[in-house]
């Protein structure tokens, strides 16, 4: 689990195809604090991935087809930046918001404007995951908390501040670029939720116990 407070970012160092899948190996541009360690679970660009060597900054990562698949990690090259963000622990603060690391869907930057100090972006996405998203709720882009300013049909805003822009990759993000999109966690049991009362399943204080709500 993370908060989409992304640490720094990190540069691709080497990309090892593997039979279908492939081999990352990273290198942050921060001093992690406590070391990385093999089998801890890591967001590179809010794909949720695990550790498997680390030495200093640097680390290699394994990446499943699925994931190549369904991710913007396809499209990877030697020298990108990607955001990094390791895992929450149970006593840091939740700065952001709840974020799997599973990504939902790709998203393409449709436009990108300034405004004032920030960056606007208008992100399309796939109709299936309209749903999810909601003025003023919260969603992962590229692994970052951000929150919704607006919704049209297959699309949405956010607003970019200038800290955020610094840190991480969306400052150099441009018009027909694409993203990781994560959806709102809640959201998502809210909606499947309420499609089993549709079903007929009724939402009561046993099935709320029943699903570990209570």
């Amino acid at each position: 689990m993370f908060t989409g407070i992304v640490q720094g970012l990190g540069k691709v160092t080497e990309i090892i195809p593997l039979a279908g899948e492939v081999r990352l190996l990273v290198e942050a541009d921060f001093e992690w604090g406590d070391p990385l360690v093999i089998g801890e679970s890591i967001a590179i660009s809010g794909v949720c991935l695990t550790v498997t060597e680390a030495q200093k900054r640097l680390f290699s990562a394994h990446v499943s087809s699925e994931t190549v698949s369904r991710t913007t990690l396809r499209d990877l090259k030697s020298g990108h930046a990607v955001n990094l963000e390791r895992a929450l622990r149970l006593s840091d603060r939740l700065g952001g918001h709840l974020v799997t690391g599973h990504v939902d869907g790709i998203g393409k930057i449709l436009t990108r404007h300034e405004k004032d100090m920030s960056l606007i972006f208008t992100i399309g996405l796939a109709r299936e995951l309209q749903t999810y998203v909601i003025e003023k709720g919260s969603v992962a882009i590229d692994g970052i908390s951000l929150t919704v300013n607006e919704v049209r049909p297959e699309s949405f805003s956010v607003n970019i501040i200038p800290h955020t822009a610094a840190i991480t990759t969306l400052n150099a993000k441009n018009t027909g670029d694409f993203v990781n999109l994560e959806t709102d966690l809640i959201g998502k049991y809210v909606a499947r939720f309420l499609g089993h009362q549709a079903a007929g399943v009724k939402i009561d204080k046993n099935f709320l116990a029943e699903h570990g709500f209570i």
